[in-house]
């Protein structure tokens, strides 16, 4: 044991190569585990994360428009097309 090392840094440089080697061995044995066991997807839940009532888009609606509102509209896209 070195003079100008105390005991309390040995052993926190102990604590963490110890920390070290498990973190490694346990990310090693994560990640055999999920090359060795192909992942089976079902057709019928895409996304198995969402419940599935949001598996499908929302219903469309629509609101009649007033003749003011469509001319108004029809200017706002003419003046937004000028420039193209």
């Amino acid at each position: 044991m070195p003079a100008h090392v105390s005991i309390l840094q040995l052993t926190g440089v102990a604590v963490l190569a110890l920390a070290t080697v498990a973190w490694v061995l346990g990310l090693t044995r994560i990640l055999r585990r999920a090359l060795a066991e192909p992942t089976v997807r079902h057709a019928a839940h895409p996304l198995y994360g969402l419940p599935g009532r949001c598996a499908t888009a929302p219903h469309l609606e629509s609101v009649e428009l007033t003749p003011a509102e469509r001319d108004a509209f029809a200017g706002l896209v003419r003046q937004l097309s000028d420039g193209r």
